[in-house]
């Protein structure tokens, strides 16, 4: 008789990050606590085991030819499949120190994560950390996660459609206009329609997340949101148009708001509940470090606009504390858990 037992899901894809970093290490871990039952590492075998040493963890590694083989990995074996193009050696590369082999690596396992996912063998893309100059010495033309996804994902030929940054955690999501530039750079990116595409884009993922009507904070660029142009006219140049236009469509959007006091506003704190479900910010560090203060072992970096899921740990390689197995997990297995959700 035909059997009628549902089909397991896609496996979520976890690239490896930089090899020479912690990305290994919390993968290995994160493993080893059952929380990548369902995934594939894309990724070095040697490196993998090469982590799972580190960590006193006695995890098998299995080698698969492709995600699709996941089914057949044996019980509590971290499943690894290895990208066409990846360089031999990477298990022998120093730890800690940056290295363009690595970040040639590390990209190689972005494309195919990607490549994966076009061709729908993948739920969703986690990321382990990647190290920037490492991705610079290796002639990687993005300096980042973000900004090759975007291109990555993009159809041949046609332009890339806008992505954005949220960093989350239980008690705040953010979501950034400009991401991976120097503050002087990301102030004169700014535009009125960057914020509109920041709104929209932001409203399209609380939808996601299953909120009915999004409430979106937008913090302004200036002290006290410019003080009515004393201290700067982005707001009443950019911001607030931009406010108006997709209020005009729908989107629960309000500002600008004084950036200092804003994000105290929107967190959801025992006992307080946020009065926004997530808070838009012009620049990277003005949106991000308030969410890291409340803690890096939950945030979570969600790239938005992209036409799969992705989501990454909020930390980096950590070269300082690389092969030496503390490395936390939380953050990555906090990633897993919201890709997980997310994709369903």
């Amino acid at each position: 008789m035909p059997s009628h037992a549902p089909a397991a899901p896609l496996p979520l894809l976890v690239t490896m990050g930089d090899a020479a970093g912690i990305g290994p290490e919390i993968v290995a871990k994160a493993a080893a606590a059952g929380e990548l039952d369902d995934a594939v590492v894309v990724g070095d075998v040697g490196v993998m085991r090469r982590a799972a040493a580190a960590c006193g963890l006695l995890l098998p590694v299995a080698a698969l030819e492709h995600p699709a083989d996941r089914a057949a990995c044996p019980p509590g074996a971290l499943a690894v499949c290895v990208p066409a193009g990846l360089a031999d050696g990477l298990a022998a590369l120093p730890l800690g120190a940056v290295d363009a082999r690595a970040g040639a690596a590390a990209a190689r396992c972005i494309e195919q994560a990607v490549a994966w996912m076009q061709a729908a063998v993948g739920r969703a893309i986690v990321t382990a950390p990647i190290h920037k100059e490492a991705l610079s010495a290796a002639g990687v033309k993005f300096p980042g996660h973000t900004e090759m996804l975007q291109a990555l994902a993009a159809a041949p030929g046609a332009e890339p459609a806008p992505v954005r940054m949220m960093l989350a955690n239980d008690e705040l999501r953010v979501v950034l206009v400009t991401i991976h530039l120097s503050l002087r750079r990301a102030i004169d990116a700014l535009s009125e329609q960057g914020i509109v595409d920041t709104l929209a884009i932001t409203h399209a993922a609380g939808l996601r997340f299953g909120l009915a009507a999004p409430r979106i904070a937008v913090a302004g660029l200036n002290p006290h949101a410019g003080e009515g142009g004393l201290f700067g006219d982005e707001e009443i140049r950019m911001i607030a148009p931009a406010i108006a236009r997709a209020r005009a469509q729908g989107i629960a959007a309000s500002g600008p708001f004084a950036p200092d006091t804003v994000f105290m506003r929107a967190r959801d704190a025992a006992g307080k509940p946020g009065e926004f479900d997530f808070v838009v910010a012009m620049t990277h560090d003005h949106g991000l470090i308030p969410v890291k203060y409340l803690g890096v072992e939950q945030g979570v970096n969600v790239t938005l606009g992209l036409p799969f899921v992705r989501t990454s740990p909020d930390h980096g390689t950590a070269f300082d504390i690389a092969g030496r197995g503390v490395a936390d997990p939380a953050s990555l297995v906090a990633a897993v858990r919201m890709a997980r959700r997310l994709a369903t």
